[in-house]
C-alpha cells in the first residue's frame, strides 16, 4: 500500500478489531461455547477480512494500477493482470 495516510490508518483499525474477534473466538473455544455462537463470530470476522480487502483491492486501484494505466506498456499490462487474478482469488474466496 503506497497511500500511506488516513487509509493505512483505517486498515490498520480494521485488523486490530478483527485480530480482537479471533482472539475472541479463541476464547470460546477454549470455554467450550455453542457451537452455533462461535460459527457466528467466525463469519463476522470473515466478513471483516473480506472488507478490509475489499479495500485494500480498492487503495490498489486508485494508486497502483492508475499510476501503471497512465506509464502504459508491459506495466500497464502487468498491473492489469495482478488485480485481475486478485479479484478471482477473492470472488473464490
Amino acid at each position: 500500500m503506497t497511500s500511506g495516510g488516513n487509509a493505512q490508518q483505517v486498515l490498520i483499525n480494521r485488523l486490530n478489531r478483527i485480530e480482537g474477534q479471533v482472539r475472541g473466538i479463541a476464547r470460546m473455544v477454549e470455554e467450550d461455547k455453542y457451537c452455533i455462537d462461535i460459527l457466528t463470530q467466525v463469519s463476522a470476522a470473515s466478513r471483516a477480512l473480506q472488507c478490509v480487502a475489499l479495500l485494500l483491492l480498492e487503495e490498489h486501484m486508485r494508486h497502483c494500477l492508475l499510476d501503471a494505466a497512465r506509464a502504459g506498456g508491459a506495466e500497464r499490462e502487468d498491473k492489469l493482470r495482478e488485480a485481475s487474478a486478485s479479484i478471482g482469488r477473492l470472488v473464490r474466496s
